[in-house]
């Protein structure tokens, strides 16, 4: 019988979904955060359920051979990267064979699972960054959140992001002290600056950034774009958005260019996005074009097909699309995503898209009523999957091919499944590290009619 709080052996077998450790401890699951597979270590029992429990490390008994030093010292205590102590190799493998697992476990799929695609070099790959700011020792810091709290960690620099944010916080760090403006505390709701977020253009080199404030002026505005635009390379936009709310959402519903566009630019192969500053854009541009070749490689498009690419976001795959196939209709719910979508066709001159605002799950069987059909399909839904409508019409088109785009093993599995009651086979999945030294995942699944 395990107790809460008593000492145990025990040998990392998995990692879950969240990055931790999994191991048993005669036969009860334990999950134990900062252990990967491999690790021999001695934990304390700090939470104890019906089905499982949870240990913190005291000591690392035997490390796993794929167990290394993490670059960045904040590793272990930053919420950002939950396995950076895992060699970067081992972490594609883990990816590819939890993707495999949950297809069998959950959706009893035995398919080809292809080796995770991989980033040669997977530091400074997000284009985007949202530091919330705080008061830590008296003095105001920028950082991200510490593992599962609202605690602010201190950060000059992260591994992962782009390294021009180093400046861009050094100069807000600045500006608070110079100007002794008031920081948000989220207990008393009091306090000026919330957030700062940052947009790079990895293409066009051109930068946005982005400060939240709970209140609608300001102070000393045009000193601190002055201080930006001398010592910030590219920069193209200064935005001021307020909120005022009681809320986590880092982001208010009013937005002002202060300084410059109000859009940057950057490109996927060789199409142009529009990015403001509350767009959607995949936040690993490197890894978005791997994504998307393999989803127009599994389309297999030859110029005649009718497509409909479903919960399409800006339209960045429709577009791809768009390049070899007769028409593509997208369907999205956020009516701003949409306007960037038709946006994006009219600055890249492509004509033969149609973009329609609502949930899928009402758009979908409307479009179908009225005897819209595709020949493929691609989907890319939120990570809770497709709604059961959603998957019933898709079967109903009959498609020749599905392709299915995931961030999720778990509802991957399930949608799969679903459709494969409907006849259609899951021919192959290819997953692709689009966040490398995160315990995340996506993969492209390629369906047929069967």
């Amino acid at each position: 019988m395990l107790e809460k709080n008593s000492i145990y052996t025990i040998e990392i077998e998995d990692l879950g979904d969240s990055g931790e450790g999994v191991g048993k401890i005669d036969g009860f699951t334990v999950f134990v955060h900062g252990a990967i597979p491999g690790d021999y270590v001695k934990i304390k029992l700090t939470t104890l359920k019906k089905n499982y429990g949870i240990g913190k490390i005291i000591e690392i008994l035997r490390p796993s051979q794929d167990r290394v030093e993490p670059r960045c010292p904040l590793a272990n205590i930053c919420g950002g990267c939950q396995i950076m102590h895992m060699d970067y190799r081992a972490q594609l493998d883990i990816k590819r064979k939890r993707v495999e697992e949950t297809l069998e476990r959950i959706g009893k799929i035995n398919t080809t699972v292809h080796p995770t695609i991989g980033m040669e070099n997977p530091y400074e790959y997000r284009n985007k960054a949202q530091f919330p700011v705080g008061i830590v020792d008296g003095q105001a810091v920028l950082g991200f959140y510490k593992k599962g709290t609202h605690d602010i960690v201190r950060t000059d620099y992260c591994h992962i992001q782009a390294p021009v944010n180093i400046e861009i916080i050094k100069i807000i760090k600045e500006y608070i002290k110079k100007y002794d403006i008031s920081v948000y505390n989220e207990k008393t709701r009091k306090g000026l600056l919330r957030h700062v977020v940052t947009r790079v253009g990895f293409k066009t080199g051109e930068l946005m950034v982005v400060l939240i404030t709970n209140g609608k002026e300001l102070p000393y505005k045009n000193e601190l774009i002055e201080m930006l635009k001398t010592n910030i390379k590219g920069l193209k936009s200064i935005v001021h958005n307020i909120n005022d709310k009681n809320t986590n959402e880092i982001f208010g519903r009013e937005s002002r260019t202060i300084y410059g566009e109000d859009k940057i630019s950057d490109y996927i192969g060789d199409l142009k996005f529009k990015i403001s500053d509350q767009s959607f854009f995949q936040v690993n541009p490197i890894q978005t074009e791997k994504l998307y070749e393999k989803t127009l490689e599994y389309a297999s498009l030859t110029g005649e097909e009718n497509v409909f690419d479903i919960y399409c976001g800006t339209g960045s795959i429709s577009l791809f699309l768009a390049q070899q196939a007769k028409k593509v209709i997208g369907v999205e719910v956020v009516e701003t995503a949409i306007e960037n979508a038709k946006e994006n066709a009219k600055i890249n001159n492509i004509h033969n898209t149609e973009f329609y605002v609502g949930k899928a799950e009402e758009v979908i069987p409307k479009l179908y009523e009225k005897g819209l059909k595709a020949d493929v399909v691609v989907v890319d839904p939120p990570r809770k999957g497709c709604e059961e409508i959603v998957l019933e019409t898709i079967a109903k088109m009959e498609p020749k091919r599905i392709v299915y785009v995931s961030c999720n093993p778990a509802s991957l599995a399930r949608d799969l499944a679903y459709l494969e009651e409907r006849g259609y086979k899951t021919l192959e999945v290819q997953p692709v590290d689009m966040f490398g030294h995160t315990a995340h995942v996506e993969s492209i699944t390629l369906l047929v009619k069967d």
